[in-house]
Order: C-alpha cells, then sequence, then structure tokens
C-alpha cells in the first residue's frame, strides 16, 4: 500500500498546487545537462560523446536519489512521503490539462491569435497560419502524447524502481527533449538520449494505449492501433496517438509545417471519425484522467492482492 499512498499523494500535491513555478529541480537540472552539452558536444561524428554525457549528467543526480531511496527502505512513513513529493515533482498531469485549457477556451471564442499562442507552447510544428481544426488537432494530439510521457510513463517507472525509477524516467525524457533532434549538432550527439527515451517509453507507451481503450470507445481504438501506429515516425507516440484518436473517435495527424518545411504524416484515428474541435481537446483531457483513474484502481489492487 506505500506504492499506493505515494502515488495519490503525489497526485493530490498536483491537483492542489500543480506545477512549481519557481526553483523547479528541472530547471537546475537542464543548465547542468547544458553544460555538459557544451563540454562534450563539439559536433564531430561520434554517438559515444552523447552516451558519455548522458551517463554523467543522469548518474550524477540518479545515484543521490537512489541512496536517499535505499536509506528509507525501512521507514515506510518516509517513503510514502519523500517518494510522493518526488513524483509530485516528477509528473505533470496538471500542468497538461491547463495548457490544454488555456487553447480551447481562446479557440472556443474564435479567438485564434491567443490560440495560436497558446498551442505554440507546447508543440514544435509552425503554428502562424493555423486554422481552428489544426490547433484543435495539434492541441489534441499534444494531451494524449504527452498525457504518456508526462503522467503514466513516469508512474510506471515509479511503480517498478521507487522515486528513483521516476527520477530516472523524467531525466531520460528532459534530456531527449534537448537533445535528440536529428540537425547537424544532435544528430549523433543526441542519438543515446533519443533511444534510452524510447526504450524507457516502450512498454508504458503501450499501456497508456491500452488504458486509453478501456477508457474510450474501445474497438475504434484497438482498431486504428493495429492499422495505423506502425506508420508513424516514433514507434512509442503512434502507439499512443492512434490508440487515443480511436477512443475519442477523432481524426488526427496528417500533414504540417515544422521549421518552414512541410511534413507528410499520416492520418490517425477512424476514418469517419469527428474533425478536431474544442470538444476533442477536452475528450483527450477527460481520456487521460478516466486512464489515470484506471492505473491507480489496478495499482491499488494489486497493492492489496500482493499484502
Amino acid at each position: 500500500m506505500t506504492l499506493l499512498l505515494s502515488i495519490c499523494l503525489a497526485l493530490v500535491l498536483d491537483y492542489l498546487f500543480k506545477e512549481p513555478l519557481h526553483f523547479h529541480p528541472l530547471v537546475g537540472f537542464g543548465k547542468w545537462a547544458s553544460w555538459i552539452d557544451n563540454k562534450l558536444n563539439n559536433g564531430l561524428p561520434g554517438r559515444w560523446r552523447g552516451a558519455l554525457a548522458w551517463s554523467i549528467v543522469v548518474l550524477t543526480v540518479l545515484i543521490p536519489f537512489s541512496l536517499l531511496s535505499s536509506h528509507l527502505s525501512f521507514n515506510s512513513i518516509a517513503q510514502v512521503l519523500i517518494g510522493g513529493f518526488i513524483l509530485y515533482l516528477a509528473i505533470g498531469w496538471q500542468s497538461l490539462l491547463d495548457h490544454a485549457i488555456a487553447i480551447a477556451k481562446p479557440l472556443g471564442e474564435d479567438d485564434l491569435e491567443h490560440a495560436r499562442s497558446a498551442v505554440s507552447m507546447i508543440i514544435s510544428r509552425d503554428t502562424q497560419t493555423m486554422g481552428s481544426s489544426q490547433i484543435a488537432a495539434a492541441a489534441t494530439e499534444s494531451v494524449l502524447e504527452n498525457g504518456a510521457d508526462a503522467v503514466f510513463s513516469t508512474i510506471f517507472w515509479f511503480a517498478l524502481l521507487g522515486a528513483p525509477g521516476a527520477v530516472l524516467y523524467r531525466l531520460s525524457n528532459t534530456l531527449d527533449a534537448m537533445w535528440g533532434y536529428k540537425n547537424d549538432r544532435y544528430l549523433h550527439f543526441g542519438w543515446a538520449a533519443a533511444r534510452i527515451d524510447d526504450l524507457l517509453n516502450f512498454i508504458p507507451a503501450r499501456l497508456t494505449a491500452l488504458s486509453y481503450a478501456i477508457a474510450g470507445n474501445f474497438d475504434k481504438s484497438l482498431e486504428a492501433w493495429k492499422a495505423q501506429a506502425s506508420n508513424w515516425k516514433s514507434p512509442n507516440a503512434g502507439v499512443v496517438m492512434a490508440s487515443g484518436a480511436g477512443a475519442i473517435n477523432t481524426i488526427l495527424g496528417g500533414g504540417a509545417t515544422y521549421h518552414g518545411k512541410w511534413q507528410d504524416r499520416p492520418i490517425l484515428g477512424p476514418e469517419d471519425g469527428e474533425t478536431p474541435s474544442v470538444s476533442s481537446i477536452k475528450k483527450a483531457c477527460t481520456l487521460v484522467n478516466r486512464a489515470l483513474v484506471i492505473w491507480v484502481s489496478i495499482i491499488g489492487l494489486m497493492g492489496i492482492l500482493l499484502t
């Protein structure tokens, strides 16, 4: 039951206080990672540099957390409190929902300028010429994909390895966001960060997709997952987004402009699905919340059965 209590504490803290606006540990981690990047990334080919950088950046943070977790292993109250607080810092449940609401509100009022500005905060594609359905699609996709990254994968690794697992995943995911680009600077240096993040997300992404299916339109979710996930460029995002699109019966994906260049992307979701709208953004948020209830319920049930 210690695990369940820690997760519930983290979710309550996140619900009440949301993401810390000041002095968030990931800000300091980002500066540490950038310093190592500047020292080791000289632009020359060699994936080993990126792997070494990843190891230095992550292990210097992970080892102290592992020692702390080991020290607290005999104190269940401390485990709940410290573990719950660390998990709270690692997840982004309410932050994700708040970003979605910040897009849906102006979009519902036909204020495309503010809707474009809000959606540009959470996606990397160009937003200047987006129409209402494109904004809604981008926001819906982001909620579905980041629900896996910011919530479910973090909880999975916390459940498996405790606080060190949550820290490992969140740091790895952050480095992928910083280094996992296929440009001249990071094509080789960021390879390890991208592959490690893919590996850590492999099982949680599929569990997230399954929970989306259970929480939404089960048949359409599984159908989209089976037929479309493998067409997406990311082996994990494709699974989650295809399943989520089917679960809320919405057509997602399709071409988009990134940094001034058009990219063809496959369609996700049912062929007869609904056009992305404010409603689809809200449905995606509801789907994440329902899936979260499923996860917590299953973890609680497993805790009861194993005691």
